[in-house]
């Protein structure tokens, strides 16, 4: 029955097995320039790569510059003619958010796509739990930032932008009031899959309201968030999914360090 659902295809005549480069092919991008943040592993590198593919002009927000150079070479040696750059961004520094950011503008490129890809108790360089520093709060800020650029860019080209924001369907399984604001850096209630959801929550958040706004202004620019299914990317290398039984994570509860149950996943 699940194999069933997993090939079933939807409206789209794609399924939830269907590739990004399936789903791409035949798309021209050639005058189309995207930003994709964390594109030196996982899904962020894919995206790159299959965007690439599609003669859109892509750049690489990483942090790991050394290995954003690896993906672009891997790139480039698959699509020689391939226009893909990397450019340094470490979305749990509000610094560096801005930096980047002043440097993409300051070029006077135009943006068409921007896509924002997504541990033990960490704070960030600006003291925020990490997950929420760096899911939400670091891609908030960057939108914000870029947002005039991409208005501009449709202004001039009159192609509708993409702001697409990668969530996950774990929102559905963090704290049962959503959202902690009161308790984000209290390492007392920490739960590193809990925390990592809560900023799921708040990504999908901000992409509904962002829609709402781009077409309360008229501004052809759609903001989505989406689930990108359940891949073994470096974003599980401190949550433990992958090193142990899936099954038992799925059904297994946690607890805080004051005591109170958590179920980890629905």
């Amino acid at each position: 029955m699940f194999f069933f659902f997993f090939q079933r295809k939807g409206p789209s005549e794609f399924s939830p097995s269907s590739t990004a480069e399936e789903v791409t092919n035949g798309i021209e991008g050639s005058d189309l320039t995207a930003i994709v943040t964390g594109a030196s592993s996982g899904i962020g590198a894919e995206t790159a790569r299959v965007l690439a593919l599609g003669g859109v002009n892509v750049v690489m927000a990483v942090r790991n510059m050394a290995a954003g150079r690896d993906i672009k070479e891997s790139i480039l040696k698959e699509i020689p003619n391939a226009r893909v750059e990397t450019m340094e961004l470490d979305l749990s520094s509000l610094v560096s958010v801005k930096q980047f950011a002043g440097e993409f503008v300051s070029s006077g490129r135009p943006l068409n796509i921007l896509m924002n890809q997504g541990t033990p108790f960490q704070l960030s360089k600006d003291n925020i739990e990490l997950h929420f520093a760096t899911n939400h709060l670091g891609h908030f800020l960057l939108t914000s930032l870029l947002l005039d650029t991409m208005k501009q860019t449709y202004q001039a080209t009159k192609k509708e932008g993409r702001i697409v924001t990668v969530s996950s369907e774990g929102h559905r399984c963090t704290f049962r009031e959503g959202v902690r604001f009161d308790r984000i850096n209290d390492p007392k209630w920490y739960i590193s899959f809990l925390a990592y959801f809560q900023s799921k929550i708040a990504n999908i958040l901000h992409a509904n309201e962002l829609a709402r706004r781009l077409k309360e202004d008229g501004v052809e620019i759609t903001a989505n968030s989406v689930h990108p299914g359940v891949v073994t990317t470096n974003m599980f290398r401190h949550l433990g999914i992958f090193e142990g039984s899936f099954n038992n994570l799925l059904c297994s509860p946690a607890s805080t360090s004051n005591g109170d149950k958590w179920r980890v996943f629905c």
